[in-house]
């Protein structure tokens, strides 16, 4: 069972986007990814701003910064 995640980013971040494509092949395995706009509702900015695309492991509470690749997600999520 693959441990459920956050995507800690927001609208019009390039860098983000190409996060999703590469986490996107996990999640149609079965991977369960809840996207959290860092300016909605809890304003995050301040935490993750400088540092998006994050990726955030909900069980354990890791992180995974950007950059990152597929190879790198799955890594992280063992």
């Amino acid at each position: 069972m693959r441990p459920e995640c956050q995507l800690f980013g927001t609208l019009g971040c390039h860098l983000c986007e190409i996060a999703e494509a590469e986490i996107m092949p996990l999640v149609e395995h079965g991977l369960q990814v809840e996207l959290v706009d860092i300016t909605d509702p809890d304003d995050l900015t301040e935490v993750y701003g400088p540092r998006i695309p994050v990726l955030r492991r909900v069980d354990t509470g890791a992180e995974l910064d950007w950059p990152f690749d597929t190879g790198q997600v799955v890594a992280f999520l063992l």
